[in-house]
């Protein structure tokens, strides 16, 4: 009925109707898309030559579905993105691009480790910016119904670009989602973020690593990046801490945390900043102060331990020790964490979807859990608990 009402308003307004929102044949779905952006203005005659080679790719619905790794614990995922290779190549970089991280740290106040880390894990500094064709990614993505609000408004940046002349509809390539160039972004965040680096009048992702990291560092600064500040630092903490404090969502000044005990193992701690414990682990884990600009990096990418190893691999580069192991309580499998998820989401706690992977919400429902057992109240999901529920 809604889609009813609304094609009747748009009629009566004048306007064109829009093709579905996803899903339905696929061609007509893209017949859609030419006819909603020539409604948008577009020249007919571009719109076809953009939309000429699109086609449905089912390898990207197969990687869509397939993000398996995001399931490592965070010292596992840790040590299987940092390797020396990548740390001495990203001193390197650092030097070899000076004047483009000056500048950054001019403009937006970004530490160079801060880029490094996401250029490395992001495409291996470059060297592997993905082979899938980004048109087709992006219109399979759309087509598909799991997130066509995301994806569809990334096909209209994408013809701005190559209307711009910085995309080609038929070359272009790049992450199976679509994002392009050394540090992957989206069209339009390409559109919003980008910066000529290089000052050759345009903004190529792909083959200037100028225009890459001072798009990156623009982004970065949108999404709310605060200059010079501190964005993580490993801690050691005292016996006896209160592990219910731990999370992000129980916030110190970091003077008051230096009163609890907690003391870092690098550096100084940020006495006037606020900050949170996180302890990726549990307990018996590595230990971390989050500072503010910490949740930025959520901005970029929104897996947990993806944003924790990015952060670490920044502080790495920055001249951080690595960090301490210690000895966690085993984790679970796949398959018993998504048993957990199952059992809490049945006990009336929203921890998103049943994936297997250690989410926002599954932490904060494990530890509240954990606390109403009487277990140590740190958010690691152990054997233990999963026999307890």
């Amino acid at each position: 009925m809604r889609g009813i009402t609304a094609a009747l308003a748009l009629w009566l307004a004048g306007g064109t109707m829009a093709s579905a929102e996803c899903g339905g044949g696929f061609q007509s779905f893209v017949q859609g898309l030419r006819q909603e952006a020539v409604a948008k203005g577009h020249a007919s005659a571009t719109v076809d030559r953009f939309f000429a080679s699109a086609r449905q790719d089912p390898k990207v619905l197969q990687a869509d579905r397939r993000q398996g790794v995001f399931q490592l614990p965070f010292t596992d995922f840790a040590r299987r993105l940092i390797s020396n290779n990548r740390l001495n190549k990203g001193r390197a970089m650092a030097k070899r691009h000076k004047a483009s991280f000056d500048q950054i740290a001019r403009s937006y106040g970004i530490d160079a480790g801060v880029l490094l880390a996401f250029w490395a894990f992001e495409t291996d500094y470059g060297a592997f910016q993905g082979d899938f064709n980004t048109l087709n990614a992006l219109v399979t993505l759309a087509h598909d119904c799991r997130r066509p609000a995301l994806f569809r408004p990334q096909i209209f940046a994408a013809l701005e670009l190559y209307e711009n002349g910085d995309f080609d509809p038929a070359t272009t390539t790049g992450a199976w989602a679509g994002e392009i160039g050394m540090v992957q972004m989206l069209p339009r965040d390409i559109l919003e973020n980008g910066v000529d680096g290089d000052g050759d009048g345009h903004v190529r992702l792909r083959t200037s690593p100028a225009d890459a990291l001072l798009s990156g560092a623009k982004m970065l600064s949108g999404f709310g990046w605060r200059k010079g500040e501190p964005w993580l630092q490993e801690v050691a903490l005292p016996a006896g801490f209160d592990w219910s404090q731990s999370g992000l969502e129980t916030v110190k000044p970091g003077a008051e945390w230096a009163r609890m005990g907690v003391r870092p193992r690098h550096g100084k701690i940020s006495a006037a900043l606020p900050a949170r414990v996180i302890l990726p682990q549990g307990k018996g884990g590595p230990a971390f102060l989050a500072y503010p600009n910490f949740d930025v990096y959520f901005e970029w990418n929104q897996s947990f331990t993806y944003v924790l190893t990015a952060a670490y691999f920044a502080n790495r580069l920055a001249g951080a020790p690595v960090f301490d192991p210690g000895n966690p309580d085993p984790g679970l499998s796949g398959d018993q964490m998504k048993a957990l998820q199952s059992k809490l989401a049945r006990r009336g706690y929203d921890v998103g979807k049943i994936d297997g992977i250690l989410g926002a919400g599954t932490r904060a429902a494990v530890r509240d859990m954990q606390a109403r057992l009487g277990l140590p109240a740190d958010a690691w999901p152990t054997r233990a608990l999963l026999d307890r529920l």
